[in-house]
């Protein structure tokens, strides 16, 4: 188990709006050191990248999914989308087209401090759309691409459904309130006993000491204009994942999308025993597991 990790803290510059990212990785950078790869991890609507990618949760080990991938030898890096975390808030609702506008600022960043201009993407729910349209926008910025709790059509989707029914609240206002409350609600909505007591009081902790609101702008895109992904226009390696119980999306909707993928390198994995969140889920060992094997997987050689 590795207990030291080295990590800091930037701002990329959208515009004249600053935006917090986070860094996490084994060894401190280096010239005489070979680059490790980069993984850039994707925030989904309800809270924000350091809360939910880096959590540590007391006496409970192994909640942070930058300090796992960093042990498996990436140089994890997520981003506060604007008006999330400790990215500046502004009148703006921060939809899922303006996230696309964020990530190419975080790659800028990324460029400069690491040469690099690539990199492997993971997003979770608004944030595998945010991820998707950005490899859309950016094919050559994106090495591979991991959608997690994905919804493409929504087409009967029991969370979007519920949530549209609040249609007025995200079209009157450009942020909503969050509390304790409604981050518990996010490890029980789908299916109870798939997350650990303790959890989501830890997550609601870190996340309610910076903020008590978040943009509105996913919930109305996701409730009112998708699809917003064409899988057609996706050029790298693909997997979609599916928590077993995950509401955001029916299975069917999601083997459209996949079947709809112009490459042939492609995987769609449902993981029995997590709900929305799984990489916050008790057997979150499984998705540590699909998402390696995936961003690992030996180069394709041709004769």
């Amino acid at each position: 188990m590795v207990e030291n990790y080295w990590s800091r803290e930037y701002w990329a510059t959208k515009g004249n709006i600053s935006l917090f990212m986070w860094r996490k990785k084994l060894d401190k950078p280096s010239e005489t050191l070979q680059p490790k790869p980069i993984l850039f991890l994707v925030h989904g609507s309800s809270f924000s990248g350091p809360t939910g990618f880096d959590l540590q949760v007391p006496d409970k080990p192994d909640y942070s999914l930058m300090e796992k991938f960093a042990s498996y030898g990436f140089d994890v890096w997520t981003l506060d989308h604007e008006g999330y975390g400790r990215s500046d808030k502004t009148t703006g609702n921060s939809g899922i087209f303006e996230g696309v506008k964020d990530i190419a600022a975080g790659m800028q960043l990324i460029k400069n401090e690491t040469g690099k201009t690539s990199a492997m993407f993971y997003g979770s729910s608004s944030g595998a759309l945010r991820a998707a349209a950005f490899a859309e926008a950016f094919p050559n910025s994106v090495e591979k691409l991991v959608l997690d709790a994905f919804v493409w059509t929504g087409k009967g989707s029991p969370t979007l459904k519920e949530r549209s029914k609040k249609l007025d609240q995200w079209t009157s206002n450009n942020t909503r309130p969050v509390n304790r409350d409604f981050f518990k609600s996010i490890f029980t909505r789908d299916k109870p006993g798939t997350s650990e007591n303790g959890v989501a009081e830890a997550l609601a902790d870190r996340e309610l000491a910076i903020c008590d609101s978040v943009p509105t702008g996913t919930y109305l895109d996701m409730c009112t204009i998708l699809p917003v992904c064409d899988p057609k226009n996706i050029k790298c390696p693909v997997l979609i994942i599916r928590g077993e119980h995950d509401g955001i999306a029916t299975e069917e909707d999601l083997l459209n999308y996949f079947n709809n993928l112009q490459t042939n390198d492609k995987q769609f994995v449902i993981i029995p025993g997590l709900a929305h969140v799984t990489f916050l889920g008790i057997n979150r060992a499984r998705l540590w597991h699909v998402m390696k094997n995936f961003l690992v997987v030996p180069e394709r050689v041709d004769y």
